[in-house]
């Protein structure tokens, strides 16, 4: 609960009728991160940026429970367009 971390991490996600890989970048901000961590946040996300681009859904996240895979896949989801799952 003490770090800042940043994560680029693929997801799976589709439909019965199509499967595709889905990047997110989480930002992970811990409940005792200091004032001046919190702030210098903002300018290491800008340099994680130049060296990940390309990514669906972008997550700043403090709560353990924005975490889980399964919120994170549904918010994907999401941001993903069409979805099919409705005609199956």
């Amino acid at each position: 609960d003490d770090v800042r971390l940043f994560a680029f991490v693929r997801f799976t996600t589709g439909d019965a009728m199509s499967k595709r890989s889905k990047f997110a970048l989480i930002t992970w901000i811990g409940e005792n991160v200091s004032g001046l961590q919190r702030a210098k946040t903002g300018t290491d996300k800008t340099l994680v940026k130049e060296v990940v681009q390309n990514f669906a859904k972008e997550f700043v996240i403090s709560d353990r429970k924005e975490l889980e895979e399964d919120f994170i896949k549904s918010e994907l989801k999401k941001a993903g367009g069409a979805n099919y799952d409705a005609q199956t």
